[in-house]
C-alpha cells in the first residue's frame, strides 16, 4: 500500500485461505474470502470478512456493487 500509495481506507484483501484473510487483519484492512479456492466458506467466514463469494462473476458483481 504504501509503494503504491494507497491508503488503508482503500484497500481490499481478496484471499481463499485463513491466512490471507488473518493478513489483512494485520494489515488493518478489509478482506473478501473467495470460495472457490483452498479453503471452504465455513473456515473463511470465521474469520469475519466483508463478504464470501462462490465465484468470479460474484467477486465482481460484489465490486461493482460495493467498490
Amino acid at each position: 500500500m504504501q509503494e503504491f500509495g494507497v491508503d488503508k481506507a482503500s484497500t481490499v484483501m481478496v484471499g481463499d485461505t485463513s491466512h490471507d484473510l488473518l493478513m489483512a487483519r494485520n494489515a488493518g484492512v478489509d478482506a473478501v474470502g473467495v470460495t472457490y479456492g483452498a479453503h471452504p466458506h465455513d473456515h473463511l467466514a470465521q474469520h469475519e470478512p466483508l463478504a464470501c463469494v462462490h465465484s468470479v462473476a460474484e467477486l465482481g458483481a460484489w465490486f461493482r456493487k460495493n467498490g
